[in-house]
């Protein structure tokens, strides 16, 4: 794959459809199995609605952060939210399934480590990842994070369009941090 060029923006609420397609086809649903990053096979909803990415969007204390190609196609966002003044939170990151495996995620990764540290101004960037996806908590601790050992419940209240039955029982989240200051 040849290395595409990416422009970073804020999201706006003119956004929501085209972010919630995305995200849609990253994380859930036949066409998030043609990537690596899938979680079809463990939750069986949705992901978000629209509503769930515009209070995302227009949150006071975060931002969604897409990244578009010279043609202005959406290829990658990342959520990031100031938690307090040391800490900012990282989630929400979604890679176009078809454009996985070439290195963009790691370059969007990159992009939103810097803007936690130079315009969020945060020491530490948390973000939580599903227990069960060792190869993707492999592939961030190869990027600098630390997996603390903390582990908080998977939200299964708050499913989107759950279908009953077919969305994993046994879910967490691994909570994993990584240090800003260091990488600056």
């Amino acid at each position: 794959m040849s290395q595409v060029n990416l422009t970073t923006r804020i999201a706006t609420p003119d956004d929501v459809k085209i972010l919630l397609s995305l995200i849609r086809s990253a994380y859930r649903g036949e066409e998030s199995r043609k990537g690596w990053t899938t979680e079809a096979d463990l939750v069986a909803d949705d992901r978000i609605d629209e509503a769930g990415v515009l209070a995302k969007i227009t949150a006071s204390n975060g931002i969604i952060l897409l990244a578009t190609t010279d043609s202005g196609a959406l290829i990658a966002c990342c959520e990031l939210i100031k938690r307090d003044s040391d800490l900012g939170y990282f989630g929400l990151f979604a890679v176009d399934p078809n454009q996985q495996g070439g290195g963009l995620g790691r370059r969007m990764l990159q992009m939103a480590e810097n803007y936690a540290r130079e315009t969020l101004d945060v020491k530490k960037l948390e973000m939580t990842v599903i227990g069960v996806r060792v190869e993707l908590i492999s592939w961030y601790v190869r990027r600098g994070y630390t997996v603390t050992g903390e582990q908080r419940p998977f939200p299964y209240e708050h499913l989107v369009n759950d279908q009953v039955g077919k969305t994993r029982n046994d879910l967490y989240f691994d909570v994993l941090v990584k240090d800003m200051i260091a990488v600056a």
